[in-house]
């Protein structure tokens, strides 16, 4: 099956505007198909509720909690970790909102129905709400629990006005928590994997603009400023990291412009990785000797968000050299989504699918 799908994408893959391609070149941009949609929507279906292997984050404070995860976590249990289950679901709302004919649409719906109903979400908050277990999925998972509910409540479906209300009181938790400890933390993390701040808080900043979550956005533009705006000359040589998802750097960068106005912004960036504005600086992409190792594999995931952070930064300097670094980057990496290794397929596929849709 997994040899099957493999040669599936191979032949799917191409440059051209065949009407079988999982994506198209347009308008310098590369552009999702629905084909794509319903291949890339395969993986997480395949793995949302399936149970082992699992890696859990969470701490024992007592006996109860040694149980199968899917009884603490009832909605999000699947696809390996909590936070993978999180992003699984968001891009399977993002895929449906964007092609709801596709053919996987009854069963991302019937998936939903089951999942997000709010008894679930209920038993999800009992987590967050120990001592021991307040930090957990900070701030990865976190933020991506936020995408999650911003897809649904800016989709004018009955479904997921439904699915979105069971969900809220997780993501209003999740934000409280978020504005909480932006007041207690003093120093940026700036790691290339999941506690990467600058990651969490671009898009956690999303959910709290279009829902207008005053507190939440007051609080991410306040650490942003606090954190990174006097920074300069970012030291992007000493990138990647063998483990490595998150570029440091990039990711730094794709945050500074939700928070600073575009003039403000350019001047900044400028300081802070003058180099993007060189027709002949250059990136390459990370490269993976072994796919079925779950840290190796990270860098598969390094180049597609590698691919959004430039695709934002191009859109507001308007830099064409710097959307041709982000299509480099995705197609490099969009061909490794489906690898025939579980330690990518649980998760790769919701970063291509956010690299592919941004807009």
């Amino acid at each position: 099956m997994h040899k099957y799908f493999i040669l599936l994408f191979v032949l799917a893959v191409t440059k051209g505007y065949a009407s079988d391609s999982l994506y198209i070149h347009q308008n310098g941009k590369i552009i999702l198909t629905e084909t794509g949609a319903s291949f890339f929507a395969k993986l997480p279906l395949r793995c949302a509720e399936k149970e082992w292997p699992y890696k859990t984050g969470i701490t024992y404070t007592d006996s109860t909690l040694v149980t199968a995860p899917k009884n603490y976590h009832p909605a999000f249990f699947g696809c390996f970790d909590w936070h993978s289950s999180v992003h699984g679901h968001w891009m399977l709302a993002r895929l449906l909102k964007k092609f709801p004919n596709m053919k996987e649409a009854d069963a991302i719906r019937n998936l939903f129905n089951k999942h997000f109903t709010v008894a679930n979400i209920e038993q999800e908050i009992k987590i967050f709400e120990t001592n021991d277990n307040r930090i957990f999925e900070r701030t990865y998972g976190w933020a991506w629990l936020l995408q999650l509910q911003d897809e649904l409540l800016t989709w004018q479906d009955a479904d997921a006005k439904k699915w979105a209300a069971a969900l809220q009181p997780l993501a209003t938790k999740l934000s409280k928590l978020t504005v909480d400890y932006l007041d207690k933390i003093i120093y940026p993390i700036r790691i290339g994997e999941h506690s990467n701040l600058a990651f969490g808080l671009s898009m956690m900043y999303d959910y709290a603009l279009h829902q207008q979550d005053t507190a939440l956005s007051n609080a991410i533009h306040k650490a942003a400023l606090r954190f990174y705006y006097t920074d300069k000359n970012c030291p992007f040589s000493w990138e990647p990291g063998g483990n490595d998802f998150l570029s440091p750097c990039l990711e730094e960068a794709d945050l500074m412009r939700k928070v600073l106005p575009t003039t403000k912004y350019t001047t900044w960036l400028k300081n802070f990785m003058p180099q993007l504005f060189k027709a002949t600086f250059t990136i390459e992409p990370g490269k993976v000797n072994d796919r079925s190792d779950g840290k190796l594999i990270h860098l598969d995931g390094l180049n597609l968000s590698r691919a959004w952070c430039l695709k934002g930064i191009a859109g507001v300097i308007k830099n064409n050299h710097v959307m041709h670094l982000a299509n480099t980057h995705l197609e490099a990496a969009l061909p490794q989504v489906a690898s025939g290794s579980y330690a990518g397929e649980h998760w790769l596929a919701s970063f291509a699918v956010y690299a592919l849709t941004q807009e």
